[in-house]
């Protein structure tokens, strides 16, 4: 893991013990979490980000924008069938986690 996206990882990480009261009660705060965050894309997106191939679903790993993304789909500025409602269920620093570890990901 390079020292930049290792960097990225260890400030979501940080980023999500300032999170929303649930993520503080549910779950410690450690890469088994970010996991577990990350584990909810798996069935549309692949395990560890890797659509299934002649997918209409992206591939997630290796990609830096799924933090904006993220955004845009919870705010609405990105239209779209399912993604929209899902982001709004999670906060802006399990956004942030979750973008973290996909970037992290080899594609």
């Amino acid at each position: 893991m390079t020292s930049r996206i290792l960097s990225l990882v260890l400030a979501a990480l940080a980023s999500l013990a300032g999170g929303t009261a649930l993520a503080q009660s549910a779950a410690p705060q450690d890469a088994l979490y970010v996991k577990a965050l990350a584990a909810t894309c798996a069935n549309c997106h692949g395990t560890a980000g890797q659509a299934v191939a002649g997918s209409a679903n992206a591939t997630l790993s290796g990609r830096n924008d799924i933090a904006a993304q993220m955004r845009a789909f919870k705010s609405g500025a990105r239209p779209a069938t399912v993604m929209h409602q899902l982001a709004k269920g999670y906060s802006d620093a399990q956004i942030e986690a979750i973008a973290a570890y996909f970037a992290a990901q080899k594609k």
